[in-house]
């Protein structure tokens, strides 16, 4: 290509879309109504979570509490709506396939119902990043600290972006903030940096943020090449004429694609804030949603089954008596990831211990406040242990003992690892806020500043399946994949793939932000909680 042609290019007008319509009186009333009655019903549901377990709500300290972490919380998940759903109507907008203001509510609603739909792998992978003694700890000042320090890190770099109309990611933003804290907390108790992280978790979600948007660029431009060869209908092809819409089977396809990845979007973000939410919950209001108290009536006998198969298999490969303290000894195996003769002999004898505490009271719901914690936490450190000797190399269980411990751990995490509706409801409300308020800049760089020429269907049409499946995939395997850059990247791959042309000025911007948000969210978290450990 010429320079004389690439200017050329560069320099034609977009015919930009109507980015300034709004839903109109009836459809603002109609969206303040439903986030009146979803504030209501939250706080309707806390209320009664909390006086089921016995929490009276004149105790004005944990609620107040609550609140302000909720508010941060929430915060962030709203400002995850400003990035990443936008992402996910740009090409809608862009080809004519649907007005921007009816967009924002289609992708806001199927947002919704897929933070609703989701399972809750993905939030507590992001949660079990976070140093083993502070979960432990949630409810002190040194957990306030960690969850107040991440999500404030989030929300300032995500917000500094965004207001530059760079497409970041609040995956890796958030990731970065969490290490930080794991860093930070690690450093202050005179541990060495790299004590404070899960690293063989971070690696596992830091390739699969790493590698994701290079899948988007790839597999985008081999999609449209593939449309290219397949599909000879030249209109696909070129720019949107006015406001005229595709043709009707590839306005399907962007719309159906559209809502796949608002889906996926719901499904895979929405729950990084819940398992943080879940934490602020179990340190405010421990009695209430340290343990899940709505279990079936089975849960007991069953759970006694699966833990003796547990402490058989355990058992087989003890080599040492149990020591005096077995919680201990567990949270210093998670805690260093250093096996020792009594770890195994001590997560048997917490085991029992567990086994012992869930019979006597006969149900989950009947466990009293001053035992509900205790109890969550040997759980939570019962699963994490079996979880890493399944990564030991040293040891080698059979297929009836993996199967005994695999189905233990699942016992132990259907009581731990529960998300209420309400706070579905919380964070889906959160995002589509989000999205009505701060989609604009980031559609109009997805839209507009990526390629040198306006996107065309077929190119909107590619981007937009990659993000669906890529997203799609990732929420299945529980790993937690950046919405903007799987889109971005594959849009920015069709305009390479049609010899369109990169504007490298967004590209440049696009790359840096995927450089530095990783090592400024780490910076800024850790200096956050080092602060806030020093104050509260």
């Amino acid at each position: 290509m010429t320079a004389t042609t690439a200017d050329a290019i560069d320099s034609a007008p977009f015919e930009r879309p109507d980015l300034d319509k709004g839903l109109g009186a009836a459809g603002n009333l109609g969206f303040a109504a439903a986030i009146l009655v979803a504030v209501a019903y939250v706080a309707y549901s806390v209320y009664a979570d909390a006086a089921a377990a016995g929490v009276h709500a004149t105790a004005f300290l944990p609620f107040a509490l609550l609140f302000i972490a909720l508010l941060i919380a929430l915060g962030f998940e709203f400002v995850n709506g400003f990035h990443d759903t936008a992402n996910a109507v740009a090409t809608v907008i862009y080809t004519n396939s649907m007005p921007a203001n009816y967009a924002v509510v289609w992708s806001g609603f199927f947002n919704f119902l897929g933070v609703l739909l989701s399972t809750g792998a993905v939030a507590f992978g992001i949660v079990s990043l976070l140093p083993v003694e502070l979960i432990l700890q949630v409810g002190s000042s040194a957990g306030f600290a960690m969850v107040f320090a991440l999500l404030i890190a989030a929300i300032v770099w995500n917000l500094a972006t965004w207001y530059f109309g760079i497409p970041s990611s609040s995956s890796h933003t958030l990731i970065g903030s969490i290490i930080g804290v794991g860093v930070a907390n690690a450093l202050l108790h005179g541990k060495s940096g790299t004590a404070g992280v899960d690293w063989g978790k971070a690696s596992e979600i830091g390739y699969a943020l790493l590698l994701s948007p290079l899948l988007g660029f790839t597999v985008a431009a081999l999609l449209f090449f593939a449309m290219k060869l397949l599909i000879r209908n030249k209109a696909l092809y070129e720019a949107p004429k006015g406001d005229t819409p595709p043709p009707w089977w590839i306005r399907a396809l962007l719309i159906f694609t559209c809502t796949g990845v608002s889906f996926a979007h719901g499904s895979n973000d929405g729950q990084k804030g819940m398992g943080l939410i879940m934490l602020i919950l179990i340190g405010t209001v421990p009695t209430a949603y340290a343990l899940n108290r709505a279990v079936p009536e089975q849960y007991v006998q069953e759970f006694v089954v699966s833990s003796n198969a547990a402490e058989s298999a355990l058992a087989a490969h003890a080599s040492a008596a149990p020591p005096r303290d077995a919680t201990r000894a567990v949270t210093a195996y998670i805690a260093d990831k250093t096996l020792v003769p009594e770890t195994i002999p001590a997560l048997g004898a917490l085991v029992d211990q567990i086994e012992t505490q869930v019979s006597s009271y006969g149900s989950l719901a009947k466990v009293p406040a001053a035992a509900t914690e205790n109890m969550r936490n040997d759980m939570y450190l019962a699963s994490e242990a079996i979880k890493r000797l399944g990564k030991e190399k040293t040891l080698t269980f059979t297929d009836t003992e993996t199967k005994a411990l695999t189905t233990y751990k699942a016992s132990l995490d259907s009581a731990t690892r529960f998300i209420p509706t309400w706070v579905k409801v919380a964070v889906a409300f959160a995002l589509g806020l989000g999205t009505m308020i701060g989609w604009k800049r980031i559609v109009v760089t997805v839209g507009e500043k990526i390629g040198k020429s306006h996107l065309t269907y077929a190119q909107g049409a590619s981007a937009e399946l990659v993000a669906m499946g890529t997203i799609g995939a990732a929420d299945m395997l529980g790993l937690p994949v950046s919405t903007t850059h799987v889109l971005s990247s594959g849009v920015a791959g069709t305009m390479a793939a049609n010899r369109s042309g990169l504007q490298m000025s967004t590209i440049r911007n696009l790359v840096m932000a995927w450089v530095l948000t990783l090592p400024v969210s780490i910076l800024l978290a850790g200096t956050l909680y080092a602060i806030l450990n020093a104050i509260f």
